[in-house]
């Protein structure tokens, strides 16, 4: 059975957090897009989550206007599933229905009511955001020595002409011995 990707994102701080479940929560089965449930089996006491989307084990995104479970080929004019280049576009594509099934790999969650604890503590995950700060600020308060100690001293410029590849070295006199060999002629 493949693992499922749960990301709950804050719409009032603007981050996302993410982790993988070994087997579907039962909480979910059955949901539909849009439906509320409670975060506590999956760790997170005291959260209501809204559920905003999800795709399949190919990739095929669920829609909202798709009842069912299966996946279906629909007409889409635009998200999910199809973005049209130039407007009125119109193109036949397979997506998922609106309920969640064990076929589900990643599900799209966001936070409606907060608990007392935001859901990177209680998970113990950092936000994207905050583990890009962290790593910049690792590599700026390293000493320019530091940073010039893994790399290699630049070798000396020394003045040879570049040589291609498929050349061989010219020798003194070459031209004379070629021209000898073709049987040419100095006129003087």
């Amino acid at each position: 059975m493949p693992t499922v990707k749960i990301t709950v994102s804050n719409p009032a701080k603007k981050t996302a957090v993410q982790r993988e479940f070994e087997e579907p929560q039962a909480i979910f089965l059955g949901k539909k897009l849009g439906d509320k449930v409670p975060a506590d089996s999956i760790g997170l006491a005291g959260i209501e989550l809204e559920i905003t989307g999800g795709s399949d084990k190919e990739g095929f995104p669920m829609r909202k206007d798709i009842e069912g479970q299966g996946r279906k080929r629909v007409v889409l004019s635009g998200p999910p599933g199809f973005h049209p280049d130039r407007a009125g576009k119109r193109k036949r594509k397979s997506v998922r229905g609106n309920t969640i099934s064990a076929d589900i790999v990643q599900i799209n969650t966001k936070i409606v009511k907060q608990g007392a604890k935001a859901a990177e503590e209680l998970w113990g995950v950092k936000p994207k955001e905050k583990q890009k700060e962290e790593k910049a600020a690792k590599t700026e308060t390293k000493p320019a020595e530091e940073k010039m100690a893994g790399q290699k001293p630049e070798a000396k410029a020394e003045a040879k002409p570049a040589e291609h590849k498929h050349e061989k070295p010219k020798e003194e006199g070459a031209a004379e011995k070629a021209e000898a060999k073709m049987g040419v002629k100095k006129v003087e």
